[in-house]
């Protein structure tokens, strides 16, 4: 009978491994709460024209945090090639 169900697929992960990945992550959502926050004070601060010199600045200290999202996710790949040389270490759903 080779169409039985064989039961499920069980992968072993270490313990470290999945640290760096939470770790990560963390830094991830981090880095996108505070893009967010200061695209929204910026945003506010543009509509007064005494406050736009400091909506500017937080646009442009936005930008550059939008910068550094590839950066960790960059940071993370190589990190965990020392786990998994030569295999995939992202899904396409990762952060």
């Amino acid at each position: 009978m080779a169409d039985e169900d064989p039961g499920p697929l069980h992968i072993r992960i270490g313990d470290e491994e999945l640290l760096i990945r939470r770790r990560y992550e963390v830094a991830s959502i981090v880095n996108d709460l505070l893009i967010a926050l200061w695209f929204t004070i910026g945003s506010v601060l543009f509509f007064s024209d005494s406050t736009e010199y400091a909506g500017t600045w937080l646009f442009l200290i936005g930008s550059v945090q939008l910068m550094i999202r590839p950066a960790i996710r960059l940071r993370r790949r190589i990190h965990l090639r020392r786990f998994r040389s030569g295999r995939p270490t992202e899904a396409s759903h990762d952060f």
